[in-house]
């Protein structure tokens, strides 16, 4: 099965930066969607980026400009680059994967989930 295991959180002060690295047990990236989803407690998980098996990729209107979603085939590596924090952006972030080539948006349509990272930024 598909295994992914989140890297690279911790806490950082507004305005600073952070690389979430996920690796994956395979090498999925021709028939996988791959994404970031971020959720704070008691509240549902929200779509940060998604990177296709195409190389395409969407972003959040909250994180556009700031954030870049990439993948890495060889070392079977997904990266989110976190450029300029902000508290609002304090969250666990997870790493998730489908089998499909046109990405969805929602998480419930994602069905494998890394065990997350926790990102906090300081005022």
């Amino acid at each position: 099965q598909v295994q992914l295991v989140e890297s690279g959180g911790g806490s950082v002060q507004a305005g600073g930066s952070l690389r979430l690295s996920c690796g994956i047990s395979a090498n999925i990236f021709s028939n996988y969607c791959m994404a970031w989803f971020r959720q704070a407690s008691g509240k549902g998980r929200e779509r940060v980026a998604i990177i296709a098996s195409d190389g395409s990729t969407s972003y959040a209107d909250s994180v556009k400009g700031r954030f870049t979603i990439s993948q890495d085939n060889a070392k079977n590596t997904l990266y989110l680059q976190m450029n300029i924090l902000k508290p609002e952006d304090t969250d666990m972030y997870y790493c998730a994967a489908r089998w499909a080539r046109a990405c969805p948006l929602t998480s419930d349509d994602y069905n494998y989930w890394g065990q997350g990272t926790q990102v906090t930024v300081s005022s």
